[in-house]
């Protein structure tokens, strides 16, 4: 084996190391989205789980307190500050979507504006 394909064969060394770099450099990304996604899914369940369960005890007492008396006016605002409450977007850009453990503004001005 002469110097020259020595060096070839180091050359393409190299060149396979970098594409198995690269080829893991792109799985590690997918992983992390995946991981992000599994997480949010993850969020999104234990709330919807929660509100379940307190919507079924919810119409226990409904169904118990049923007198007659008209309670539609601020229904509609209260289950909305509900819903945000539980971590959920209330504004028309990012309806029913989960919030990431922050106030969002626009759900903060609708709530404002409806009081």
């Amino acid at each position: 084996m002469n110097k020259k394909e020595v060096f070839e064969q180091v050359s393409y060394m190299e060149e396979q190391i970098g594409q198995l770099y690269q080829q893991l450099g792109d799985l590690k990304n997918h992983l992390s989205e995946l991981l992000e996604e599994n997480h949010r899914l993850a969020v999104e369940n234990h709330h919807l789980r929660n509100r379940l369960d307190g919507s079924q005890e919810g119409n226990q007492i409904a169904a118990e307190d049923i007198d007659g008396k008209d309670n539609s006016v601020g229904e509609g605002y209260d289950n909305l500050a509900r819903l945000y409450e539980e971590g959920f977007h209330i504004c028309n850009v990012h309806f029913g979507s989960p919030r990431q453990d922050e106030d969002c503004l626009f759900c903060l001005l609708f709530l404002n504006k409806t009081k």
